[in-house]
């Protein structure tokens, strides 16, 4: 056979299948029975695919620079031949968690065909997400993390087919953890994480469906006002896509009020979200398509930055508007390689060097340096001055420092790793990170600001190992020996059988490309700037260290300086006494402004009493007082209430410009043909206002002040109207 889905590698494949006997098929008739047809006889467990070629857009093919034979077998697919079971969810490999959510459902596997998609969706989803989080991905709106949260809430919509209405996943995780505990033991491990990660987003989805109903009843009312009998397909994507809406709910909810879904727009925006998607992973796909010009760029080159930020080198290849070149002059920017190289690219979290190449001839400026498809550090530069030639020798020379500065927050930022892990949990795991000359960030899994405490913890511990002049050892190790000493490896990174193991002591030990400090105290200090949540179960540290650290420390001086001098404290260490005195005084205005404004209420109430009109049995009183809030106007309306029964009080006060409004009526007269939440409700809206309430109390605000005395008068002839 021949393997192709398009642009990208491509070749022949092999592709062996097993017989599963006649009880599985045996029509001689039906077209379809031979291996590799639809049919249930001939199961596929394995391919081989012989990437040879490209397939280039214009159709064409070209030969691959680096060829690969791709095997793929299924585990599953050969656990159920063994096992002679008729699919992978027959094997013990799942069976156990669909037995699972049989006891939560109530339901039995193999009733109905619609049933059984269900509890395979859901076996298989909590599996893979189990796996995920316990490598270190959380659920998000972009990336893994987006393919996490889909995968959860397709099996929570799948769950609503067994009668499950709450979140359950997440007690499916002991089950995942049991099967797999001998070859994936952290799924165990990190056990109790990874089911709050999953309880989490359950909880989350059930309260999206909840706003998604809201904004679904909202388009129904807006296409039945058009004369429209349908949803549009994108607002039905819409609630998919935000809310998390799945389109079949969106159905059977158009179906109760009478209406379709547009299945044609909503498969268009779709895949219009799809093309989009396609399009951001291109640079990340394992099968994507190979640059041809970069593909072909085969010269050597070599990184010396470990050891120097000074090399004397030769140009060895120039890229100029996507096409090999052999000059380039004043004002252009080209990639370069050189056949030796200090500067450091891009590459897990620490941005690249900057620096100069140069010669008599010429100067470069080095803006940004990344891999090329056969690892040679790619240079991005700009020739500020003179013509640079494949082949000249050069000077190339890196920004020391900011290279220095970088180093620091390396380091710092791999012992803020296992400070984390010391202080909040071994749960944490990195999800991101930025280590550059100004600052390091770093993104983790926790759930939950870090306190104040845990803070000063962590910044402690990791000053503690910088004073303590640790010395690090880099060395490059096989992969199982560096794994073997606890080496933490970052979640998505690709590893070979060889890596670089970077330690401090025997308290950091990570897999690492980037560069470093030879000792701790060269880093001098490291201080946390900032704290915060980016997302669901992730948090993220901002810190500085070195210079960077002490100019944050003064800054933080400065500012408790100027507090002293404003609160009069006589030293700064007295700056939190003066504050609770501050306080203390401030709360004892505040009760003494408290008593005087109920004891001018008192008084207001007392007077305003007099002006109560009889109208037949009832006391009516509907007037305009002085009033700061609504707690205050409400003080006086049940002062009012006490004194004066069979009455129907309405008072208005304004404040800053805007109305307040409050209804009251007596218990004798509440809930008959006086009712304070309809009567306040008429005088807001002739002040441009809204409101309601309890038939005995009421409150409402409105933006016309000018209207308001006009509009108490009328309570008076609304009760002489009943």
């Amino acid at each position: 056979n021949f393997w192709d889905i398009g642009e990208g590698p491509s070749g022949p494949n092999s592709e062996i299948f097993y017989d599963r006997g006649e009880s599985y098929g045996n029509d001689l008739t039906d077209p379809e029975l031979y291996p590799g047809g639809e049919n249930e006889r001939y199961l596929e467990i394995w391919n081989l695919v012989f990437s040879q070629f490209n397939h280039n857009p214009d159709g064409t093919y070209t030969p691959l620079p680096k060829q690969n034979i791709d095997t793929g077998m299924g585990l599953e697919r050969m656990a159920s031949v063994v096992q002679n079971v008729p699919t992978n969810f027959d094997t013990d490999l799942f069976m156990p968690i669909i037995e699972q959510v049989e006891k939560i459902s109530g339901k039995k596997y193999r009733e109905t065909d619609e049933q059984d998609v269900a509890f395979k969706v859901i076996a298989d989803h909590i599996r893979t997400v189990a796996f995920a989080i316990g490598d270190g991905a959380l659920p998000s709106n972009e990336g893994r993390g987006y393919v996490l949260r889909r995968l959860l809430r397709r099996a929570v919509r799948y769950a609503k087919q067994l009668g499950i209405e709450k979140p359950f996943m997440f007690d499916l995780v002991p089950t995942v953890g049991a099967i797999m505990v001998d070859f994936y033991p952290e799924v165990t491990e990190k056990e109790a994480f990874i089911q709050r990660v999953i309880k989490n987003e359950e909880d989350r989805f059930h309260e999206t469906l909840d706003g998604g109903l809201a904004i679904f009843n909202d388009v129904v009312k807006a296409q039945k006002e058009a004369g429209h009998n349908f949803i549009p397909g994108e607002d039905a994507f819409r609630l998919y896509d935000t809310y998390g809406f799945p389109v079949e709910l969106t159905e059977e909810y158009a179906e109760e009020v009478g209406m379709t879904v547009d299945h044609e727009g909503f498969d268009k925006a779709m895949e219009a979200q799809r093309t989009r998607a396609r399009a951001a992973r291109q640079d990340v796909d394992s099968m994507q398509v190979q640059s041809e010009v970069l593909a072909n760029l085969t010269v050597a080159s070599e990184f010396v930055g470990y050891d120097t930020l000074h090399a004397e080198t030769t140009v060895a290849a120039i890229v100029a508007n996507g096409e090999q070149a052999t000059v380039a002059s004043e004002g252009d920017e080209v990639l370069v390689i050189l056949a030796t190289t200090p500067f450091y690219a891009e590459s897990g979290g620490q941005i690249a060097d900057e620096g100069t190449i140069a010669n008599d001839g010429f100067t470069a400026q080095v803006k940004d340096v990344k891999k090329a498809p056969h690892g040679q550090n790619l240079h991005t530069v700009v020739i500020t001055s003179g013509e640079m030639h494949v082949g000249d020798a050069v000077t190339a020379t890196v920004d020391r420092t900011a290279r220095n500065k970088t180093v620091k927050n390396h380091t710092a930022t791999h012992l803020l790793q296992r400070a984390l892990k010391d202080v909040l949990g071994e749960h944490v795991n990195q999800a991101g990170s930025y280590v550059g000359p100004d600052r390091l960030r770093f993104d983790f899994s926790h759930f939950g600001p870090v306190t104040k405490e845990e803070q000063e913890k962590i910044e402690r511990i990791v000053n503690e190992k910088i004073w303590d002049d640790i010395e690090l050892v880099i060395a490059n190790k096989a992969i199982d020996e560096a794994k073997a000493m606890g080496a933490m490896a970052l979640f998505g990174e690709k590893y070979g059988d060889i890596v670089r193991v970077v330690a401090v002591d025997d308290y950091s030990i990570e897999l690492c490309g980037g560069v470093h400090v030879a000792r701790t105290s060269e880093i001098g200090m490291f201080k946390i700037v900032s704290e915060g949540g980016i997302g669901a179960g992730t948090r993220r540290i901002e810190a500085v260290t070195g210079k960077g650290a002490y100019e944050a420390a003064k800054e933080e001086q400065h500012v408790l300086e100027e507090a002293a001098h404003l609160l009069k404290a006589k030293a700064t260490k007295d700056v939190a006494t003066r504050v609770t005195a501050v306080q203390a005084e401030l709360k004892e205005a505040q009760r003494e402004n408290e008593a005087l404004s109920q004891k001018i209420a008192n008084a207001q109430a007392g007077a305003i009493v007099d002006a109560a009109q009889q109208i037949g049995e009832v006391t009516v009183l509907a007037t305009q007082v002085e009033a700061k809030d609504n707690g205050q106007l409400r003080q006086m309306m049940d002062d009012l209430k006490a004194k004066m029964s069979n009455a129907v009080i309405v008072l208005g006060a304004v404040a800053d410009g805007k109305v307040m409004l409050c209804a009251g009526v007596s218990k004798e007269l509440a809930g008959k043909d006086y009712h304070a939440g309809n009567i306040v409700k008429q005088v807001a809206e002739a002040c441009g206002g809204k409101g309601g309430g309890r038939p005995d109390m009421a409150m409402a605000g409105a933006k016309d002040a000018d209207a308001l005395p006009t509009a108490l008068q009328s309570v008076y002839e609304y009760v002489k109207s009943i």
